[in-house]
Parts: C-alpha cells; sequence; structure tokens
C-alpha cells in the first residue's frame, strides 16, 4: 500500500473537499481524485460518497481514517527514528576503558557526549587494555580507551591523549618539589603487571635504567588507583600518570620530576573498518575533547612509533 494514497486520504477525509485538501497537499486535484480511487480500488470498498453536494465518509472510510493516522504517525516516526540512528543520536554504547583514564579524559568524554546525544546510552566497562581486541571482536564492547599494543589487523587503533609521569610517594616522608628518578633508586616500587600493559610497564622500566637503576619491584597491582593506595600504605613509590594528582589520596604526596618523562599514551580502539554512526560520533566528540584535554600537556611528546 503506497503511503502517499494514505496521505491523500487523509486530507480528502479531514477537509471532505477535493479542492481544499488538494491546496494543502499542494498537489492538482485530478492527480488527488486518481490516488484516492485507485486506494478504494486496493482496498476494494468505497471510502467517500461522492454527491452534488459534496464529499463524506463511507462507513469503511469513517473506520479506516483513524488507523490511516496511526499508520502514517508510525511512518514518519520511522522516518525519524532512523535519521537519528544515521546520525548516531540514539542506541546504546558499550564504552571499554583503562583505569586510568578515569582520572584523565574519560569524564570529560561521557559529559560531552551525553549532552549532544542524550538519546544515547552509554555502558562504561573496565577493562584490561590487552583485553579490549577480544572484547571488539565478540561485540562485547563497541569502543574503548586503552594503552597502545600489539599491533592487531582486527583492530583500528589511534592515539588520544599524552601526559607526563609523576611520583607518588609516602606523604610520611619530606621530598623536594621536584624529584630526581635516581634519588629513588633505592626505593622499592610498585608496578602493575607486564601483562596487563607492556608497553607502560616497559616505558617506566625503560625509563628508570636510563636513570641508572633498575626498579626494584616489590609489589604489583593491576590498578592504578590500588597502587596508588599501597603507596599510601607506605610499601613503596610508584611513577603514575600526572592525571592521577586528581585522586586525593590521603598519605600520597605526587611530585613532577626532573627528567623530562616518557608521554604516557591512551588511545582509542574500535573494530577496523567499523562505521556504525555512534562509534563514529563517539570517537569524534572524544577527539574534540582530547584536543583541549588539560592532561595533554604541550610537554608530553605522542611516541614516533604510534599506530
Amino acid at each position: 500500500m503506497d503511503l502517499r494514497h494514505l496521505r491523500y486520504f487523509v486530507a480528502v477525509a479531514e477537509t471532505l473537499n477535493f479542492g481544499r485538501a488538494a491546496a494543502r497537499l499542494s498537489i492538482a486535484q485530478p492527480p488527488l481524485s486518481r490516488a484516492v480511487a485507485a486506494l478504494e480500488a486496493e482496498l476494494g470498498a468505497s471510502l467517500f460518497a461522492r454527491t452534488t453536494r459534496g464529499v463524506r465518509l463511507t462507513p469503511v472510510g469513517a473506520a479506516l481514517l483513524p488507523e490511516a493516522r496511526r499508520l502514517l504517525r508510525d511512518a514518519d516516526a520511522l522516518r525519524e527514528g532512523a535519521r537519528h540512528l544515521a546520525d548516531g543520536d540514539v542506541g546504546t554504547l558499550a564504552v571499554g576503558f583503562v583505569s586510568m583514564s578515569v582520572f584523565g579524559v574519560l569524564p570529560d568524554i561521557v559529559q560531552a557526549f551525553h549532552r549532544a546525544r542524550p538519546g544515547v546510552t552509554l555502558t562504561l566497562r573496565e577493562s584490561m587494555s590487552d583485553a579490549m581486541p577480544g572484547a571488539l571482536r565478540s561485540g562485547e564492547l563497541d569502543v574503548g580507551l586503552a594503552l597502545p599494543g600489539p599491533a592487531d589487523v582486527t583492530v583500528d587503533y589511534s592515539p588520544l591523549t599524552w601526559e607526563p609521569l609523576v611520583a607518588a610517594l609516602p606523604a610520611t616522608r619530606r621530598w623536594p618539589a621536584r624529584v630526581g628518578l635516581a634519588s629513588l633508586a633505592a626505593e622499592p616500587f610498585l608496578l602493575f603487571p607486564r601483562a596487563a600493559g607492556a608497553w607502560l610497564y616497559d616505558a617506566i622500566v625503560g625509563f628508570c635504567r636510563r636513570a641508572g637503576f633498575a626498579p626494584r619491584i616489590d609489589q604489583e597491582a593491576v590498578q592504578m588507583q590500588t597502587i596508588v593506595s599501597l603507596v599510601a600504605a607506605g610499601m613503596g613509590v610508584a611513577l603514575v600518570p600526572a592525571s592521577l594528582h586528581r585522586m586525593r589520596r590521603t598519605g600520597v604526596v605526587y611530585r613532577p620530576l626532573v627528567e623530562k618523562s616518557p608521554a604516557v599514551e591512551v588511545g582509542l580502539v574500535q573494530r577496523a573498518r567499523d562505521d556504525s554512526p555512534l562509534v563514529q560520533a563517539f570517537v569524534a566528540d572524544a577527539r574534540t575533547v582530547a584536543r583541549t584535554y588539560a592532561g595533554s600537556e604541550a610537554t608530553a611528546t605522542p611516541r614516533p612509533e604510534s599506530r
């Protein structure tokens, strides 16, 4: 059934005049009359009683009118819904994130995305960087904020933000305003397992070695928040992304380093060649936010080998 014919029927039913209905529809009267006649032929019933005094609805036409209006409303809603889907304005998006991004760019991205697209439900799932490619392939995640990892042809990775490392130190001791990394050589270090983020792990260990020592790793913890809590408990020191200073933890002080630290990179991961409007909208918003993100300091430069 042609929806255009239904629209013509409703216009005539509401005006009870073919001339006025044609004017409302901005068409000539003869095509309107032919369209209504075609609809009546398709239905096998007369919708209008035509007399010399005018037009009135038949019982069939009167019964059909509310149904025709409902169908047209549904068609309009479907068209509008399709447009919103195409624009990435409605739906559900599963977003993975590494724990350090909670104190970095993630909250700003989520707030900006919610403001721009209130019809989208974001499902946030904390994850490890090395687990995100599999979660993307399985459909458990749609997009993620992750640390750099090995190249994967099934996943697209693009750098998003960079920030320097700072020293997280027990507040029970006095520390200078800027700490030389070599001065921490005798301290026990707290770090996450290499499997949880090989690139950052290697960057921290390599940074220490360039300062002349191999860090003595006494304790490992998967989450950055746990590492900072262990520092507060006096169990050692740690090198953490600068944005973690936002984690107000009693018993910890943060100090910039004398040496120029490697840049901690967080990037976006998504399925390769994923043209989903929702994913593309999230990626675009994330990049817009990242351009003004306070944690992306000018002194922190991207790794040349970033994919």
